[in-house]
């Protein structure tokens, strides 16, 4: 039996090629949004303290919303970058804390100096413009200790050298000791003070404490404390390079996204495991538990939220259909689906960030009246039934929302709109609330750049770098530890597992989020939010069209911006009209709401 053979046919290359398939996403736990999060808590003390105390002391607190991060993954880095801050700030306190009587006392004076340098952005304030009286106080604290530490580090190396005088009554060490005679703390007789080569020494005794043997420091004292201050730079230059590593190895865009082999997920301790458990069943919820004084916490920053309302009135020679909420939510919805889809000439190399809209729906619940934070309904076929009842009975606290984002620039920019409907009495409501998340801090983006650097440093630059961290390590440290202890103290007697559960009292990502977004993002954000205003305006007058109520009044309250790029607006007293080549005129307008109304 022989086989027919077809011969291979022609490739049309008019055609159109078909949509390239679209890239899998990335889940949150994997997102740039995320690594940059966490590299966050390394970086900014002041960040960390607020992701534990609100993710992890606050154990009460439902988390907030979660969009296109993982919080659980922060929370577990900033504990670990906590962890080792205590380690290293331990150990330099124990140097400091050896270093001080085995040197005579004299590496006291360079730690009341360090405590200054360490008090100066206490004093200056967490603002980024702060008053003029505060930046007053932080430069005179910071230049104080400064000078101090280096005056004191300067005599120091004059005392190691043994460049004072010897004592010229023959008492006390000899030449070899290289200590000097000061009557303030040998008590010599007043009789040896008019000595001419006793001024300096004199002088700079009130600097120095007393010595062992109850007299002046002697040199192997001031090279043992010249010692400990090389070992307390060592050790700040081994924090800097581990801090290098970490974001060259486990917190690289290569591995980050391997989350089994994160060692801050490794971390063991029962209130973490709940925690993360809780975390990363609630986050990304459809059912939203929120606090009444900030129910949108973790969208970001509004952006011109708005209202419209219009009466429903029958269309002359229309038939009447029932319209619902959940009618006019299904006439919206397949609007903004077609915004994925690329355009035909553009399919094989489509890039744009609508293709990955997101729309679901989502239930917003108050948290009072729970009794424990578990008591939330997760599960899907509570949510089921929260959904199905809210969608049409139009409730002040239970609210139901049709939630449309777009995730642009890796995560960092996030576009969400919630969109809420309710007809009642014979009138159309429709809430409109826009949220951008703006991108990271510019700080938090520098990490990678900072580690490459802190890596191919050459030895002269590492050493600098890390003799500019001595003088004030002491006072660093010792604030580490003193906000260490102050936690563990509110940890053990706030009663927090115990409290009644609260809503979300800020988002992490929003806490990290930039004043402002680039130009090409502030383009991005306008034209997100034009595209999906347009749809839904298209898409509710649709349903009012199709029911057999009027669109005259509704086409009036939207603005024709550009090219059929509408952006619904709170107008009184004025008349629009929508589409194209569109005129308005100051008449009421009657009809289905067609591209020629109103002309």
């Amino acid at each position: 039996m022989s086989t027919a053979y077809v011969p291979p046919q022609s490739h049309h290359t008019n055609a159109p090629a078909p949509p390239p398939p679209e890239p899998p996403s990335v889940p949150p736990h994997a997102s740039e949004a995320t690594r940059l999060l966490c590299g966050g808590t390394y970086q900014n003390a002041e960040y960390r303290d607020r992701v534990i105390e609100e993710l992890h002391l606050n154990e009460q607190r439902i988390v907030a919303p979660s969009s296109g991060f993982d919080a659980a993954r922060v929370l577990a880095h900033a504990l670990r970058a906590r962890r080792q801050e205590w380690w290293w700030s331990a150990a330099v306190i124990g140097l400091w804390a050896v270093g001080v009587p085995l040197s005579g006392g004299l590496l006291l004076g360079l730690m009341g100096a360090s405590l200054f340098i360490a008090l100066a952005p206490w004093l200056r304030g967490g603002a980024e413009q702060p008053p003029w009286y505060r930046l007053l106080a932080a430069f005179v604290a910071r230049w104080y200790g400064r000078v101090s530490f280096a005056g004191v580090l300067v005599i120091m190396a004059v005392t190691a050298f043994g460049a004072f005088p010897e004592d010229d009554s023959g008492s006390g060490s000899g030449s070899g000791s290289g200590s000097f005679d000061d009557p303030l703390y040998s008590g010599g007789s007043s009789g040896t003070s008019g000595s001419s080569g006793s001024d300096g020494p004199e002088s700079l005794g009130v600097l120095f404490p007393a010595g062992g043997d109850g007299g002046p420091a002697e040199i192997w004292q001031a090279w043992f404390g010249i010692g400990v201050l090389v070992l307390i730079a060592l050790c700040a230059a081994a924090r800097r390079d581990r801090f290098a590593r970490a974001f060259a190895a486990e917190l690289s865009p290569q591995r980050f996204p391997d989350i089994t082999g994160d060692p801050a997920e490794q971390a063991e301790g029962q209130r973490l495991a709940r925690l993360t458990h809780r975390i990363r069943r609630e986050q990304h919820a459809p059912l939203i538990m929120y606090d009444e004084a900030r129910p949108f916490c973790g969208a970001g920053t509004p952006y011109d939220t708005w209202v419209l309302a219009v009466e429903l009135r029958p269309d002359d020679g229309v038939e009447q259909r029932p319209l619902s909420n959940r009618t006019i939510l299904e006439s919206v919805r397949p609007l903004l689906e077609q915004l994925r889809v690329p355009a035909p000439h553009a399919a094989a190399f489509a890039r744009d960030r609508l293709r990955r809209l997101e729309i679901d729906e989502c239930v917003f619940l108050p948290v009072e009246g729970l009794t424990d934070r578990d008591q939330a309904p997760y599960t899907p076929q509570a949510f089921e039934q929260h959904r199905q009842r809210a969608v049409e009975e139009g409730g002040e606290k239970r609210r139901h929302f049709l939630r449309i984002r777009v995730g642009g620039w890796e995560e960092e920019l996030v576009v969400t709109v919630f969109v809420r409907v309710h007809t009642q009495g014979r009138m159309l409501m429709l809430e409109v609330a826009p949220h951008v998340l703006n991108p990271v801090r510019a700080e938090f983006k520098e990490v990678d750049r900072t580690s490459h650097r802190l890596l191919h440093d050459s030895v002269l630059g590492k050493a600098a770098g890390a003799l500019a961290l001595v003088p004030g390590s002491a006072g660093r440290s010792l604030v580490a530890l003193g906000r260490g202890a102050f936690y563990g103290w509110r940890l053990l007697t706030g009663g927090h597992s115990g409290a009644l559960p609260d809503g979300p009292a800020l988002s992490v990502r929003e806490l990290a989020a930039a004043d402002s977004a680039s130009t090409f993002q502030e383009m991005d954000v306008a034209r997100y939010l034009r595209t999906v205003q347009d749809r839904i305006g298209r898409g509710v007058r649709q349903a009012l069209a199709d029911a057999g109520y009027e669109t005259g009044e509704f086409v009036q309250k939207i603005v024709n911006i550009s090219n059929g790029a509408v952006h619904i607006d709170r107008v009184e007293g004025s008349t629009f009209a929508i589409g194209e080549n569109a005129s308005a005129a100051g008449t009421t307008v009657t009809g289905k709401g067609s591209p020629d109304d109103g002309k």
